[in-house]
């Protein structure tokens, strides 16, 4: 019996060191042990750097259509989303005063044209009795120095002349008033005319009506738009692009545009304009890219993706861009040399949207390099132990 109870107390010290043992392994095997890292090697492959923006869908050119003068709209002759050709009639205003004052006008230059024919006979008459006067003055003059007339007479032809004369100039210058007078009138019809054909909206080029903004009787006043038209030929995406993502983007790059409305296609396009300020809150820049065919059918604000491809490469060596971090402000790798960290500076090329990114210098091609979630590689140092896998 007492052999029993001895065993069962030596039993108990017994299990504490194995209880020890087996947890000092399960340590070393857990918070003990190295970091597991996921080991990935340079690959070539082909890549296409491009840069990502958000914008909408807008028009370079529109067009407000607006009247010269005020009047009421009797005639409306397009309508939103219609196209339109450079000079097609659009709508008609009320031009009943116009016409009026247009009949008044061409009544008064007919008035002036038939005055003007009158005093030009007078002036050919006055031009006439002149010719003759002239001819008795010197008549006249000649016999009364021969004492064949009285030197009375002879004045009385010299007065008629000078009489005469007076005539051809008043009528000459009742001549020039009308003449004044007819082109004063002229003008009065042309601008009688100009007011009328006012009244008729015709379209300033060709394009497609966004708005129609005033409907049939409402009175128009110069300025107030009544239609707004856009080019489709400029309709481009107007896209925020940030600034750290610049690099590379220039007018004529080649873009690929995805439109809200329809996410599975790709519309081939090129940069045609960058801004030039910066947004000082989103620190972005606003960059234009063009179709480079027309839309048919567009929504001016729809939103929009572009992706500006800013450079190519064949057979890159690359490696996940998730492999490459920021240390001490350089840009590097963290390799793994007999299940220990070391950091190896790079540099970096283009990254293709998969996420891979060009090694230019830096590595050789056979090296280890360690990749982990970003807040355990925030926590790498040389010379750590880990363990790595695929």
């Amino acid at each position: 019996m007492e052999l029993l109870k001895t065993l069962s107390r030596k039993k108990k010290y017994l299990i504490w060191p194995v209880v020890l043992i087996a947890l000092g392994i399960a340590l070393k095997m857990t918070v003990l042990a190295p970091q597991s890292v996921k080991i990935v090697t340079i690959e070539k492959r082909d890549l296409t750097a491009q840069v990502y923006g958000n914008g909408t869908v807008e028009a370079k050119v529109v067009v407000g259509i607006s009247s010269k003068i005020t009047g009421r709209i009797v005639e409306l002759y397009a309508d939103q989303g219609d196209m339109v050709k450079r000079g097609q009639l659009l709508a008609k205003l009320e031009n009943e005063d116009f016409r009026h004052q247009e009949q008044q006008s061409e009544a008064g230059l007919n008035r002036s044209a038939a005055s003007l024919s009158a005093e030009q006979a007078n002036l050919q008459k006055a031009r006439t009795n002149l010719v003759l006067a002239e001819k008795n003055a010197q008549r006249f003059k000649a016999l009364a120095e021969k004492n064949l007339v009285s030197k009375l007479e002879a004045e009385q032809y010299d007065t008629a002349c000078q009489v005469a004369r007076e005539e051809v100039a008043r009528s000459t210058a009742a001549v020039e008033a009308v003449k004044m007078e007819q082109r004063a009138n002229s003008a009065g019809v042309g601008f009688a005319k100009s007011k009328v054909a006012d009244t008729l909206i015709y379209a300033p080029q060709d394009g497609i009506i966004i708005t129609r903004d005033l409907e049939k009787g409402a009175t128009v006043s110069p300025g107030m738009s009544v239609f707004t038209l856009a080019d489709p030929r400029t309709i481009w995406v107007k896209a925020n692009v940030d600034e750290s993502q610049l690099k590379g983007v220039n007018v004529g790059k080649k873009a690929i545009i995805t439109l809200r409305s329809s996410p599975g296609d790709q519309l081939p396009g090129q940069v045609a304009r960058l801004g030039r300020q910066s947004d000082r809150v989103t620190e972005e820049l606003e960059v234009d890219v063009a179709f480079n065919e027309p839309l048919k059918n567009f929504r001016l604000g729809e939103q929009s993706d572009v992706y500006i491809v800013t450079g190519t490469k064949k057979d890159a060596p690359s490696l996940p861009s998730a492999a490459i971090v920021t240390k001490d402000k350089k840009r590097g790798v963290w390799l793994v040399n007999g299940g220990k960290l070391a950091f190896r500076e790079v540099t970096p090329g283009i990254m293709d949207k998969r996420n891979v990114t060009e090694i230019v210098t830096g590595l050789d091609g056979g090296e280890q390099v360690a990749m982990a979630p970003p807040p355990e590689m925030a926590k790498f140092q040389a010379g750590m132990k880990v363990r790595g896998g695929k």
